[in-house]
């Protein structure tokens, strides 16, 4: 879908000479972003998706890349490791990876912390695209509320790609995508 922006470079004068171009008003295209869901039977890292990431960030554009169930590396939302100028790369700030809804209250405090942050960074528009690894682990281990991510989906600036990777996606946010992937093993004889 495509909506329109309505600009003008002198502001709204409508006796503006048209014949220039200068004070005409404009109709710029806004392509409305997409949700993406790419998800496998298997908890892993989705090479594709990151490729993607980069290829975008190369373009110029702003690309948030969020790990919610990996940890180790002591980032969390202050720091982010940026890959270029244009790649921000957050995981949670925990010395281990999570695998469990049970979570020690600094570790639960961690997540919501990291999770907030995403919700802000989406919702400032400062991102073209949000890639949010193993969130369906996050919502199905009960670490991450589902209405909380499908009222981001729908909160989200117009323009703003998501990306939702993981096993076992739940139904609601496949039913909110804009395209499934699945990725398979593929078995040869």
């Amino acid at each position: 879908m495509v909506a329109q922006l309505k600009t003008s470079a002198l502001g709204s004068n409508p006796s503006a000479d048209l014949s220039s171009g200068l004070g005409s008003e404009l109709l710029l295209p806004t392509v409305e972003g997409l949700v993406q869901v790419v998800t496998a039977p298997q908890r892993s890292f989705f090479a594709g998706v990151m490729a993607q990431a980069l290829r975008v960030a190369g373009e110029g554009r702003r690309v948030l890349v969020v790990q919610f169930l990996k940890g180790g590396i002591q980032q969390g939302p202050e720091h982010p490791v940026q890959l270029g100028q244009n790649l921000d790369w957050l995981r949670c700030d925990l010395s281990r990876c999570i695998s469990t809804p049970q979570l020690s209250e600094p570790e639960q405090q961690a997540l919501t912390r990291l999770w907030q942050h995403t919700q802000r960074s989406i919702l400032s528009g400062d991102y073209s695209l949000a890639v949010l690894d193993e969130l369906s682990l996050a919502v199905n281990l009960g670490l991450i509320p589902e209405v909380e991510v499908l009222d981001l989906l729908q909160q989200r600036p117009v323009s703003v790609d998501i990306i939702l990777t993981g096993p076992d996606m739940p139904l609601a946010l496949l039913e909110a995508a804009d395209q499934i992937t699945e990725l398979r093993r593929s078995r040869c004889p």
